[in-house]
């Protein structure tokens, strides 16, 4: 059965039916989540939650259903991912059961070198019916710097192993040669390895749930029970478009720089809203740059769906949802890179940065709904050394912040990346698998902008090298141009990143939130400073009630209140 077939009868689907396999679905793609999330080794996807999975259309590698625990942003990228698998097989075989696919290109349908998919076909009764995948961040993927982010890369061979869609396994079998061709280019290997079977066994717990589904259902009507539900996605995103005024909005920030030039990239926006239709035309952002700011169209593309999924919270998340919304962006932007452009600030800043641009530009049509200016950025620190004790190690650092001020409450503290669901990973993993003690991790005072609703907060971080030597590395955003204000608040507090050395010195790095191995000896700290969120409304206009709460936190020292 085709595709356009699958539509037709989509319409003839009763409610019930409906309500069971969409439900069925989101819990297949939840119970993939926790099984991979539950096995693996890396502190960031076991504690930090940097994973997703999901079920794709077996003919157009269309996303039928992400687990609500999945990074958001992996939503629209996977279904590329999917899309290229499906196009590359193509080329040279066919799809064989058991066979499952590892790759990282981020050029289409991939974000950094560190976020690995894995893809496998699934079959049921003899016939292709969907593609299943996930993707895990692997704490490193080789190349110049531990943990993947060079802050001054030049090309994207300088930020480790690229892999286009390879086969790992055949026909369910391990294929030994590919796996030791992996793990002779990255670091660490051997917790590597487990990650990989987490995501192969996150993988078959799908599958096996499929099979239950199919034998209930059988294969047609799932089929239109799938399409049925791209439908009505599709319509629930048209009504949430008709909700704002018709017209043009512009908006425009900068980021610091790339890292290797110093000069600021512009995202550029301009939002069309026409009836049920929305067009986002990001053309006169700045061209490709020199460092690792560029971003992947299928990166920049995910950022802009996951910007209205915040607004519109209940869009459901599959491809019907994409339907109405138009993305422009040209060849030879930097939201739209090509090989062999490094890509290593696409996934944790360039893609938050997209989405607090899309925020201000429909704030100008419906300021009501939106926050003001957030933190907009993870400060991805990577620490590589090698521990008498420990043996060889990778740690992988990043951050919350706070989010902008909305017309009905404060903005939120320490919040969750813009453009994911991640967590931090607690601080007793550091100190137990890593040579280093956290000296504090606290509330950042004064870093929320104030306002009628004050931005939330950013964090305030300190942690020490006990033993040993090794080398940071740093690839943030927001040192210099702040989350700003919205309808008359205060703009946020600016990210701040220093090295405290044990002789008093104190190190800021020339790029202000871009380094890559800088030295460090036993003793010295490593010290960063979240941004904060920006507020909403006039200070003059916050409630009396909420000013005494202010006054009594201290988040707020020297300021009259």
């Amino acid at each position: 059965m085709t595709l356009a077939e699958d539509r037709t009868r989509a319409g003839a689907v009763d409610p019930l039916t409906l309500a069971v396999v969409q439900g069925a679905l989101q819990e297949i793609t939840n119970e993939m989540d926790a099984a991979f999330k539950h096995t693996a080794f890396s502190p960031i996807i076991a504690e930090g939650n940097d994973l997703a999975s999901g079920i794709y259309h077996a003919e157009t590698g269309e996303v039928i259903s992400q687990g609500e625990d999945s990074l958001p942003l992996f939503v629209a990228v996977m279904q590329d991912t999917a899309k290229h698998v499906l196009r590359s097989v193509a080329g040279r075989r066919n799809f064989e059961p058991g066979d499952v696919y590892i790759v990282n290109y981020p050029y289409f349908g991939g974000t950094h070198l560190m976020d690995v998919k894995m893809v496998m076909p699934y079959f049921a009764e003899g016939d292709l019916f969907a593609l299943l995948a996930n993707t895990g961040h692997w704490p490193d993927i080789g190349g110049a710097v531990p943990g993947g982010f060079a802050g001054h890369a030049t090309e994207v061979y300088q930020e480790g192993l690229v892999l286009p869609p390879i086969r790992l396994y055949r026909a369910g079998q391990l294929d030994e040669e590919t796996l030791q061709l992996i793990l002779a280019n990255i670091r660490v290997p051997r917790p590597r390895i487990g990650d990989m079977h987490a995501q192969y066994t996150s993988l078959r717990l799908g599958a096996d749930r499929l099979d239950g589904l199919v034998r209930r259902f059988g294969k047609p009507a799932l089929r239109a029970a799938i399409a049925e539900m791209f439908n009505r996605a599709e319509a629930v995103m048209r009504s949430h478009i008709r909700d704002f005024p018709d017209g043009v909005y512009h908006y425009r920030d900068h980021m610091d720089s790339d890292g290797v030039d110093p000069d600021p990239l512009n995202i550029d926006l301009t939002l069309t809203v026409s009836g049920s239709d929305m067009t986002m035309d990001f053309s006169r952002s700045s061209p490709a740059c020199k460092g690792p700011f560029n971003s992947g169209l299928s990166s920049t593309v995910s950022a802009c769906h996951v910007a209205l999924k915040h607004v519109f919270p209940d869009v459901p998340i599959n491809a019907g949802s994409f339907k109405p919304v138009r993305i422009v962006v040209p060849d030879g932007s930097f939201l739209n890179a090509k090989p062999p452009r490094p890509v290593s600030g696409a996934t944790a800043e360039v893609s938050q940065r997209i989405i607090d641009v899309t925020f201000g530009a429909l704030a100008q049509a419906a300021p009501e709904k939106i926050t003001a200016g957030c933190f907009s950025s993870t400060i991805n620190v990577t620490v590589g050394g090698d521990d008498e004790q420990l043996g060889e190690y990778v740690l992988y650092l990043y951050f919350g912040g706070g989010y902008g001020g909305h017309s009905g409450s404060d903005g939120i503290s320490n919040g969750c990346s813009l453009q994911s669901t991640a967590r931090m990973t607690p601080m007793e993993i550091y100190e137990q698998r890593y040579p280093y003690r956290v000296r504090h991790f606290r509330i950042r005072e004064n870093s929320g902008g104030y306002g009628r609703h004050r931005g939330g907060y950013g964090v305030d971080m300190a942690i020490e090298l006990l033993r040993g030597t090794a080398v940071v590395s740093l690839l943030g955003d927001r040192g210099k141009f702040p989350p700003r204000g919205l309808l008359g608040g205060e703009d946020g507090a600016c990210t701040r990143f220093q090295v405290l050395h044990k002789n008093g010195q104190v190190y800021t790095p020339p790029f202000v939130t871009k380094d890559e191995r800088y030295p460090l000896q036993a003793g010295d700290i490593i010290h960063i400073c979240s941004a904060g969120g920006a507020g909403y409304g006039p200070a003059s206009e916050r409630a009396l009630e909420d000013r005494l709460a202010d006054r009594l936190a201290g988040y707020y020292p020297g300021r009259e209140l």
